[in-house]
């Protein structure tokens, strides 16, 4: 029986959010006390999941846990990571456990948690196009609600005066690898899906891990900790010259401020491009923890005395790859700095080889006439998040983990959602319901005089002096 989509206001909404991954689930969380705020968000998956096939026991987040969808705009949020403790009757035991970074199945479990409270989420509910309704001053979103098969059940239109894309990153596998991956028979899949086919991969007689981030060291991790002593027949390729850790260092992590975002956007675009590329260490190493893991695991194997049958080579890009019959896949990998090259024989292969920036062109495809592009041909994004559109349209479609090329290497990072989120919601509203701080890093990004965004120095008290009582 097909259910009617929920009656749309007569009047457009002020906000409609599209995708709701972590960084439009922290906007729905912050827009929810505002009141005056008409706002809904929508998403064609059943239900909120976070990366649900690298949920690996005992993986951390690589963000301390006040990184959570609030509590860096609002730490009086009812949904902080604090408060979802707290209803657990889990906040002493956190406490205790002295934890900075949580497991990813927790910090899962806690967005799931929100999800599940906040009534302007409507999951089932595909977008389909959206326009600019002149007549109307609004856009124009078509949509369909989808059945508990993922069906098409309704169709259904509203209208808004603002827009947010909120669609997230797409699993990346390279050229030579992507027909792979599409073939029946030998398990070739990306780290994304790794949950779903582990045992098929831990039964493969050889297993070859590409792609030398986070993702990978886990996955290799993993694999390594499940596999006999002696008899583990892996592999860990990547294409970095190091299985390099994450810039952690206290100075380094200003790169995840309000203060270089703002000047990173500042920056020319081919500058601000080169960045990208020279920053890869800063969001794509591994957290020195899991390095450390693995290192511990590998010599611990070595106590008996030999080896373990674990080859870790960085440095090495896959050529091509093609299959040996229907049993195995040969890769031919090609070494970076020696110019060598060699072949690879693989019983299944898991790709870490990252995501990429959903394209936006089918949602936005109604829009294009009025999207203003750089160089590149990409979408510009001004310092609100907001896609510069032709003047003849009066509202406004915001972006979020969609910036990287305008903002920097903070687009895709957790610790920044909040703040983005409050940036766009104080946009939005005309006015100031989460004040922003003035300055956030002790670094001085650029040669501009730093006192004109300095938080102006307090005064010091003036105390009256003690009179000695006669």
């Amino acid at each position: 029986m097909t259910n009617p989509p929920r009656p749309e206001p007569a009047s457009p909404r002020d906000l409609v959010g599209i995708g709701i991954g972590p960084c439009n689930l922290s906007l729905a969380a912050l827009a929810h006390p505002l009141a005056e705020l008409d706002a809904v968000f929508y998403e064609q998956r059943p239900g909120f999941d976070w990366h649900p096939g690298l949920l690996i026991e005992g993986a951390t987040i690589q963000v301390p846990f006040l990184a959570d969808l609030v509590t860096l705009a609002d730490p009086t949020s009812p949904w902080s990571f604090l408060n979802y403790l707290r209803t657990r009757e889990r906040l002493f035991p956190f406490y205790f456990a002295e934890r900075f970074h949580i497991q990813r199945a927790e910090y899962d479990a806690y967005c799931r948690w929100v999800a599940q409270h906040l009534p302007a989420l409507r999951f089932r509910h595909q977008v389909d196009a959206v326009r600019w309704n002149r007549e109307r001053d609004a856009f124009e979103v078509d949509f369909t609600q989808l059945d508990g098969d993922g069906e098409a059940e309704a169709l259904g239109r509203t209208y808004t005066r603002n827009i947010v894309l909120g669609v997230g990153t797409t699993p990346y596998v390279p050229d030579p690898l992507r027909p792979l991956v599409d073939a029946p028979g030998v398990p070739v899949l990306h780290a994304a899906d790794y949950l779903d086919h582990r045992d098929a991969v831990l039964a493969a007689e050889h297993v070859t891990v590409v792609g030398s981030g986070q993702s990978g060291a886990e996955v290799f991790l993993d694999l390594l900790r499940h596999r006999p002593a002696g008899r583990e027949k892996l592999h860990w390729i990547g294409r970095t010259e190091a299985f390099a850790p994450m810039e952690y260092s206290k100075l380094g992590l200003e790169h995840f401020t309000p203060d270089y975002t703002r000047y990173f956007h500042a920056l020319a675009e081919p500058v601000r491009d080169r960045l990208v590329t020279a920053q890869w260490q800063l969001h794509k190493g591994i957290d020195a923890g899991t390095l450390a893991a693995i290192h511990d695991e590998l010599y611990r194997r070595t106590l008996d005395g030999g080896w373990p049958d674990a080859v870790l080579t960085p440095g090495v890009r896959v050529r091509t790859a093609g299959r040996i019959a229907t049993t195995q896949v040969e890769l031919h990998l090609e070494h970076l700095q020696q110019g060598s090259r060699s072949r690879l024989t693989t019983d299944a292969v898991v790709l870490a080889t990252g995501y990429r920036e959903r394209p936006l062109g089918r949602i936005l495809a109604g829009l294009d006439p009025y999207l203003r592009r750089d160089g590149s041909e990409r979408p510009r994004v001004d310092g609100e998040f907001r896609l510069v559109l032709d003047p003849s349209v009066t509202g406004s479609v915001y972006v979020q983990n969609a910036e990287l090329h305008t903002h920097g290497v903070g687009a895709p990072d957790l610790g920044l959602a909040a703040w983005r989120s409050a940036t766009i919601l104080n946009s939005l509203t005309g006015r100031e319901p989460y004040p922003l701080p003035v300055r956030s890093a002790f670094t001085t990004f650029g040669l501009q005089e730093p006192g004109a965004r300095m938080p102006q120095a307090r005064q010091a008290k003036q105390l009256t002096p003690l009179v000695e009582e006669r």
